[in-house]
């Protein structure tokens, strides 16, 4: 009976919790996703980011997210290093699409699935798992009505603030020519993009080009930035230059920075992005390609033209 007993409660102890297997509720975590995101400095990215932590969390990830601050070689070690971890999966916004090319192709021969959040990487000879993403072009293309409704009937001279090295930043532009180019079909009075230069998505940037900008224009009516960063920066070289009254700024983006110089009339209007969406739709598709499920090569979210009046309105401003 002894001998039976012990047995018995061996059997017992194979199946509670406490005698070396842990219940449902306690599993181990599903394994880290490493996340590098263009830059940790640009309050977009960090929101993608956080969401992105916060979402995984829920689903038994940990998540670490690095900044590559613009610079593709960085970003390149920092994938490099994320495979050595043997990360459950890499999520990326890329600093230049087409040179990170080789780096993901290590991803994808150790088996890792790779996810891109913002800026697309659209080139052959690489597996994405799934791309979540502003509808750039579409945004671009809302900037663009902006900048007609703020010029009005006189039309005029206009400038970009771009950033070519960025995917994201390229269909921006791309959504804006176009609109501009079937207005200028049937307007009187055109709007000549008169100035195309680098504004590096940042403040100082922005600030030194819309300077050289405004210095070889002085009939220059209106600036299109591709993001709040760099129309930020333009707007302080208006305000330097003492023209705040002659042009206007069609930003990109809808961080609280931007939203605020909008509702301040500094700025015309941006089309805003969702980058808490961004952020949980990514960590969302990973759960669903860990269980095997069909993802979209690339989910869209739409932006949202946001001007002074929907400033006013904006319980989260001053």
């Amino acid at each position: 009976m002894h001998r039976t007993f012990l047995i018995f409660t061996a059997g017992i102890c194979i199946l509670l919790p406490g005698c070396g297997k842990q219940p449902a509720a306690s599993a181990p975590g599903r394994g880290l996703i490493g996340a590098s995101l263009l830059t940790l400095q640009n309050p977009f990215f960090k929101v993608i980011g956080d969401e992105l932590t916060a979402e995984a969390k829920k689903n038994g990830w940990d998540t670490l997210v690095v900044s590559a601050d613009n610079d593709v070689a960085r970003q390149s070690n920092q994938v490099k290093d994320f495979i050595v971890k043997k990360c459950a999966a890499i999520v990326l916004s890329p600093a230049d699409s087409k040179s990170i090319v080789p780096v993901i192709q290590e991803a994808n021969a150790a088996g890792i699935p790779v996810f891109t959040v913002d800026i697309p990487c659209n080139e052959p000879g690489v597996k994405i798992a799934t791309q979540i993403a502003t509808d750039n072009f579409g945004g671009g293309r809302e900037a663009a009505a902006a900048m007609i409704e703020a010029l009005g009937a006189r039309g005029g001279e206009v400038g970009v603030l771009d950033l070519k090295q960025v995917e994201s930043c390229i269909l921006r532009v791309k959504g804006f020519k176009e609109v501009l180019a079937a207005h200028n079909e049937k307007a009187a009075a055109k709007i000549e993009i008169v100035a195309e230069l680098d504004g590096g998505g940042a403040k100082d940037k922005g600030f030194k080009a819309a300077e050289d900008m405004l210095q070889a224009h002085p009939d220059l009516r209106g600036i299109f930035a591709i993001n709040d960063p760099s129309a930020l920066g333009a707007r302080a070289a208006l305000e330097k230059a003492g023209r705040t009254d002659q042009v206007v700024i069609v930003g990109f983006d809808g961080q609280p920075e931007g939203k605020q110089a909008i509702k301040d009339g500094k700025l015309y209007a941006d089309p805003i992005q969702f980058p808490d969406r961004m952020g949980a739709e990514i960590a969302r598709a990973i759960l669903k390609h860990s269980k095997g499920e069909n993802l979209p090569a690339q989910t869209l979210i739409p932006t949202q033209l946001y001007r002074k009046s929907d400033g006013e309105k904006d319980a989260s401003l001053k």
